[in-house]
């Protein structure tokens, strides 16, 4: 066999295999739920990149879900170049040794990536979207790596014989190169699994998180009670979790004398508290919507701590979803009656893009911290993290106080017969769980203050909805701005000293044209 010619069969025979490979991983997502690179990979490399980095680079290639199209559509190249590039390998292997044993291609092409990709994605292995426990997701994500190997080897071993084995001709008579024609049947069967593969592909898509992540919640619909299919959303995930309730458990492990586990029914039995609460994401912009109110009903998450006992040295938890997601804050925060494990959500199980079982509210904090599909609660140290905290984001997660004006909008005009008889101006406040106590509107860029009517005061925990009826005097351009003051007496300020990553404050403006 020439140099060339195993050369090109092995890169032919490593792109099938590749291939094949992923579709396998498509169909291991797509009926078991199961954590394959194609996902997973994005979460493990995103904890390196600084936020600052992180938006920038989201900035440029046009939005998160760009970003995770991107991302898999780049690990899907990935697996096809590798595995060309390993087909190669095999094909100048094969034509110094004339034949490989099972034992050599099994430990170069399925124990040996099996071991590589383990180690480098071993933080994010306890993935699994239908909601299996972390240690047995991880098992079963390493069963899933070791399947999807295993068609890689068989396809590229097989494959790569096809193309090469001795041809016999017939009456000395041969038409067009025998190397031509069996790529042609390969390229044939590529086509067809890579048909299936795009077939598995629309359906995830269909599934995926593209329709629904960045839902801003603002405006003349807002509500004192945001609808459930209204609430904003947000998530790091390509396809999110469809948990299974049967498989599903809830643990709480870490520094603790005695380790527990909920089953769904066990938490429910448990003495329930109902508690309206307000979320906002701390990448909330002054005019933005991704910030929303609910009522949602669960168990305190002190009666789960309690139960397990935590242990001296214990200072955080940590919290993990089935989708890999953590985060953590203070252990005295845990223990606060307010914060909660729900799974209702205004009186209906939790919808599954809010955290179906079970997730957990945490008043005051920013809402990457209300961690959705709750599987384990760890009791750990200080040192603890969590996912965006490993990108840099924080250190303040504590909700600064917001107001924003959703009516009228900006840069809409009246005429003054119509200003004349009242503008409504409408909006939000919000401050964390200190509440809010009074709301500020001033139509001439801040330098006059009129009290507005808290026509939704909320609660500690909640958002306020406030008005004010405005009667302009004069054709003109108005700049409005709103403050507001949380129930502890603070007024709302802009903290030029604040990062960013703590989340933005400031005043949110608006102007408004008055003709005549």
């Amino acid at each position: 066999m020439t140099r060339g010619r195993a050369i090109g069969a092995g890169l032919l025979a490593g792109f099938m295999a590749g291939l094949v490979m992923t579709v396998v991983m498509l169909l291991l997502a797509w009926l078991f739920g199961v954590a394959t690179p194609l996902a997973i990979f994005g979460d493990r490399l995103s904890v390196f990149i600084p936020a600052d980095q992180f938006l920038s680079l989201m900035g440029r290639v046009g939005g998160y879900n760009r970003m995770k199209q991107l991302g898999v559509g780049s690990v899907i190249a990935g697996q096809l170049l590798v595995g060309a590039f390993g087909g190669m390998l095999h094909g100048l292997v094969v034509r110094r040794r004339s034949k490989t044993a099972f034992r050599f291609t099994g430990g170069v092409f399925i124990l040996l990536p099996l071991a590589a990709v383990a180690i480098f994605l071993w933080p994010v292995l306890g993935t699994h979207y239908r909601g299996l426990p972390i240690d047995r997701a991880t098992a079963v994500t390493l069963l899933g790596l070791a399947v999807a190997f295993f068609f890689f080897e068989r396809t590229l071993v097989l494959t790569f014989r096809f193309l090469t084995r001795p041809h016999v001709q017939l009456n000395d008579q041969e038409f067009s190169p025998p190397m031509g024609r069996r790529a042609l049947i390969v390229g044939g069967l590529g086509l067809l699994v890579a048909g299936g593969g795009a077939e598995i592909l629309r359906r995830l898509y269909r599934v995926a998180t593209f329709s629904y992540d960045g839902t801003q919640y603002k405006g003349r619909v807002v509500q004192p009670i945001t609808p459930n299919d209204q609430f904003y959303c947000v998530t790091k995930n390509v396809v999110d979790p469809q948990v299974n309730a049967s498989l599903w458990r809830l643990e709480v492990t870490g520094l603790i004398q005695t380790r527990q586990t909920y089953r769904l029914d066990r938490l429910k039995a448990l003495p329930a508290t109902t508690q309206e609460t307000t979320l906002m994401c701390i990448s909330n912009g002054l005019d933005a919507g991704l910030m929303s109110n609910a009522v949602w009903k669960g168990v305190t998450m002190s009666t789960l701590l309690n139960a397990a006992t935590p242990l001296p040295g214990a200072a955080k938890v940590r919290l993990h979803g089935v989708d890999n997601y953590t985060d953590t804050f203070p252990l005295e925060k845990a223990m606060d009656p307010t914060t909660l494990v729900v799974y209702e959500m205004n009186g209906e199980p939790l919808p599954h893009r809010h955290g179906f079982p079970a997730r957990v509210i945490v008043p005051g904090y920013f809402g990457e911290k209300h961690v959705k599909w709750i599987t384990r609660i760890e009791v750990a140290d200080a040192s603890a993290v969590g996912f965006y905290e490993k990108q840099g984001w924080g250190p303040d997660f504590m909700v600064p106080t917001r107001s924003r004006i959703d009516q009228p909008d900006h840069d809409s005009t009246f005429k003054s017969a119509v200003a004349a008889n009242g503008i409504a101006v409408r909006g939000v406040a919000f401050g964390g769980d200190r509440g809010i106590s009074r709301v500020e509107i001033s139509v001439d860029d801040g330098a006059t203050w009129q009290e507005a009517k808290l026509d939704y005061p909320g609660t500690k925990l909640t958002w306020a909805l406030w008005s004010y009826d405005w009667r302009p005097a004069t054709p003109d351009d108005y700049t409005l701005v709103v403050r507001a003051t949380d129930g502890e007496g603070e007024v709302q300020e802009l903290d030029e000293d604040r990062p960013f990553k703590s989340g933005t404050t400031g005043f949110h403006k608006i102007v408004v044209h008055v003709t005549a």
